[in-house]
């Protein structure tokens, strides 16, 4: 059976927590809040911004302007002020040879991702980038999955789905795909087990292997291995 892989970006492949959470405090101060310390906004990292921004700013706020303001940062240079996980690289190559097709998925809208991803030499492992829309039409990544879906015709049920955050192992049981919490991301391993992840992987060394049992189960019975 065909194996496809399908990751997610922020908290997955790449630690992004100084331009975002730079970007999305800058955003507050423009429009005249005063921001929460950097090191108590981690949750910002993986939800759409649209979402994010009302919990600071206060329910009925003008989150598409403080989204706007966060752009503009985000684009000035925040975007590229990131790190990777040590063995990440040399995972997602392990992964590549063992799977049949692999995707990035994630709620980063595309005109980001897919830089983010070719420069930071991850572009060659992929087959293509797919993300969340400036518009806000994909911000749920179920949507993104289900686009995934229509336009590669890959198989749920021969599909994982690696990531760091519950919206990432939500958006794959809509669809019937196994999933795999990473722990060094920004959900945390009880944030991902209470979201229901097939298996929880703590070191990006361990990863391919996860991957590979995965595959066998799916392969041998279409139901994923449960970690």
């Amino acid at each position: 059976m065909p194996l496809t892989v399908l990751f997610d970006l922020d908290g997955t492949l790449t630690d992004p927590a100084p331009g975002i959470i730079g970007s999305f405090r800058k955003a507050l101060i423009d429009l005249g809040h005063e921001p929460p310390p950097f090191e108590a906004l981690g949750w910002v990292i993986g939800p759409a911004l649209r979402l994010s921004f009302p919990k600071v700013m206060g329910e009925g706020s003008d989150a598409e302007a403080a989204v706007e303001r966060y752009r503009i940062h985000y684009r000035a240079g925040g975007m590229y002020d990131l790190t990777l996980y040590d063995g990440m690289m040399e995972a997602v190559a392990a992964i590549r040879a063992a799977s049949d097709r692999m995707f990035v998925c994630t709620a980063k809208p595309e005109p980001y991702a897919v830089p983010i991803v070719e420069r930071f030499g991850y572009a060659p492992l992929f087959e293509r980038v797919y993300g969340a829309a400036l518009d806000g039409s994909l911000d749920d990544k179920a949507d993104i999955i289900a686009k995934i879906i229509a336009e590669q015709g890959i198989d749920p049920a021969q599909t994982v789905m690696i990531g760091d955050r519950m919206h990432d192992i939500h958006a794959a049981q809509k669809h019937g795909i196994a999933s795999i919490g990473v722990a060094w991301g920004y959900g945390g391993v009880e944030e991902l087990t209470a979201a229901g992840a097939t298996a929880i992987c703590h070191r990006p060394q361990e990863l391919a292997a996860m991957v590979r049992d995965q595959a066998a189960r799916l392969a041998a019975t279409g139901r994923p291995a449960r970690r």
